[in-house]
């Protein structure tokens, strides 16, 4: 299914580096896509977040509901290097963040270490990027609410557009930054960068996307479907699965029956199974359901289910820019056959894909600070590998 895309208007006012928050100046200007609403200074930083670059700030900024094609409203910080910018400007790099929890208090910018992101932008900031991580929708606390405030969890098309609008409100806040930028993120992350490649050909007017890097991409993820039905997900893959069922819920409110997905511990125990505040806790609450507490309740249930996970599975269309996905055989949440089965797809779609397997690896081992020799080569103009051909090969039924 290829993405059906409306181009939308792009404000790329150049606001000044330092100042406070910003006035639309007009309704359309505030629901134009990569609107900054606002903008104010980032002072709760890590060490090594506040020594990396030159300054840090919160912003809040227009998007695009991937649901319904609404406006939202959505946060996210922007980080700019030390130093003068090259001739051409500082590159943007969008990183986008991997699942702490799904309600508003887990969004990056509320944390002094950005979730546990910090490493990865101050490793940046130090190559040379002016780093934006957006929140997500629902994630965060927009300085003017929207009816949207839900966190439509891996709705890749939602996460794919905040990506995207998150470097045109960079562009306009950063003078000395470039419209060239790269995507990068780890699972849900490596999501958005997925599906911000796919997006952007319809939707990236006046920036230019180099290059993306999805890191144990949560890609094909139908899967937890059947898994479900079949009583065999595991703890990680139980809360992966309890959020997703938590955000059809908010999109599909009137449509979608959440009490035919869960039942018993699963129901008493529903908030702190979506919480970021104890991880311990949510582990061993997910380690306690049993297979009935999530069990789709009936054969058409589960093909509901499939239907919503076939809208958000990557790919949806072929992608734009050079890709790398690196993904491991030890992936909790998602077996390496499903992320086979995403690449299969994409290859088939004429996409050019990097790819490495790291068989002994864990999703949690795999950083997106994997890929920045790879960035780094893809701003010289360098070509990337184009490994979908002895892929295809590889992987014939």
């Amino acid at each position: 299914m290829v993405r059906v895309t409306v181009l939308f208007s792009v404000a790329l006012a150049v606001l000044t580096a330092c100042g406070g928050p910003s006035t639309p100046s007009s309704t359309e200007d505030a629901d134009s896509a990569g609107h900054v609403i606002s903008q104010a200074p980032l002072d709760n930083l890590a060490p090594e977040l506040r020594d990396a670059g030159s300054a840090a700030k919160t912003m809040t900024y227009a998007s695009r509901n991937g649901v319904n094609d609404a406006v939202s409203h959505v946060t996210g910080t922007v980080f700019v290097p030390k130093g003068d910018p090259p001739k051409d400007g500082f590159p943007i790099v969008a990183l986008g963040h991997r699942t702490r929890g799904t309600t508003a208090d887990c969004a990056p910018s509320l944390s002094p270490d950005l979730g546990g992101e910090a490493a990865t932008v101050a490793a940046l900031l130090k190559a040379g990027y002016v780093v934006t991580v957006p929140d997500y929708q629902g994630l965060g606390k927009p300085t003017e609410p929207d009816e949207y405030d839900f966190h439509p969890y891996l709705d890749s098309t939602t996460a794919g557009y905040n990506m995207i609008d998150a470097v045109r409100a960079t562009y306009s806040m950063v003078p000395g930054a470039s419209t060239s930028w790269a995507a990068l993120g780890a699972l849900e992350g490596g999501q958005a960068a997925w599906a911000a490649n796919e997006l952007v050909d319809n939707y990236g007017e006046g920036l230019t996307l180099v290059a993306a890097a999805a890191m144990a991409p949560m890609a094909n993820i139908e899967g937890l479907a059947d898994a479900a039905m079949a009583g065999t997900l595991n703890p990680d893959q139980k809360l992966a699965y309890i959020a997703y069922l938590s955000a059809l819920k908010d999109q599909y409110y009137y449509d979608f029956e959440l009490d035919d997905y869960r039942r018993g511990a699963a129901q008493e125990n529903w908030d702190a199974l979506l919480s970021c505040h104890d991880p311990a806790q949510r582990r061993t609450l997910a380690e306690q359901l049993s297979p009935d507490d999530l069990r789709p309740a009936n054969p058409e249930a589960l093909q509901t289910l499939r239907g919503y996970f076939q809208k958000t599975n990557l790919p949806q269309g072929p992608t734009k820019a050079q890709m790398y996905v690196i993904y491991g055989g030890q992936d909790s949440v998602i077996p390496a056959a499903w992320t086979d089965r995403a690449l299969t797809e994409a290859c088939k779609m004429g996409d050019g894909i990097q790819i490495a397997f790291w068989a002994d690896k864990p999703r949690e081992q795999i950083e997106p600070l994997a890929a920045l020799g790879w960035l780094n080569d893809r701003m010289k103009s360098i070509p990337a590998a184009n490994d979908c051909p002895a892929f295809l090969a590889a992987h014939q039924p």
